[in-house]
């Protein structure tokens, strides 16, 4: 599917058939296209639980208003990021880089995050809505719906997945063959509204 028709037919889709499955061939093309998304410092934080097993799924269902979505759906993915990732080995995302990229930009990732607790969030969640986007775009391409979800308990959901230290919940999406189509956009705002040029005034 072209680029602009998967960006323009994705939808927010809520009700799925519950007899297909996704293969682990789709599933593995779906979260490679995923670690593809661009990160700061190439730090790669996001992290992804891909919930399979039909028990969890029910208490996560039951963490989030019980949403049919979160079981009915082929896959449930749950994106979670590292605040920490910038600190942990910072060299090895540098790993491929010229020698000249290394000693610059290793040494300076723990200088631009530590103590920054607020960037710190800040940067896990832009990296996750990034890869967030990228998988449903990737779903949609391969004919396959999705919802983003926030309608959850974070601290029930973080418990089920036994969330560690030091990591945030960002979003959940499910992913699946769609029973029903996405209700009619509810409106877009016109483009002078949410487009400047130079400032805002």
């Amino acid at each position: 599917m072209d680029t602009f028709d998967a960006i323009k037919e994705r939808r927010s889709v809520k009700h799925y058939d519950t007899n297909h499955k996704l293969t682990d061939d789709e599933i593995n093309q779906l979260m490679s296209s995923a670690v593809l998304s661009p990160t700061s410092f190439n730090m790669q934080n996001w992290r992804f639980v891909l919930v399979k097993d039909s028990e969890v799924r029910k208490q996560i269902r039951a963490a989030a208003w019980n949403q049919d979505h979160v079981t009915d759906s082929s896959l449930l993915i749950v994106v979670c990021a590292d605040l920490k990732a910038w600190k942990d080995n910072p060299g090895q995302y540098w790993v491929n880089a010229p020698k000249e990229a290394q000693d610059f930009l290793v040494p300076a990732m723990g200088p631009f995050y530590e103590g920054k607790d607020e960037l710190q969030r800040d940067e896990a969640m832009r990296s996750c809505g990034i890869a967030s986007q990228t998988i449903m775009l990737a779903a949609k391409s391969m004919g396959y719906d999705s919802n983003p979800m926030i309608g959850f308990d974070q601290d029930k959901v973080a418990e089920i997945i036994k969330l560690p230290e030091n990591h945030v919940i960002s979003m959940m999406i499910v992913i699946g063959k769609q029973t029903q189509p996405a209700m009619p956009r509810g409106g877009q705002l016109p483009l002078n509204k949410v487009i400047f040029t130079d400032k805002f005034s």
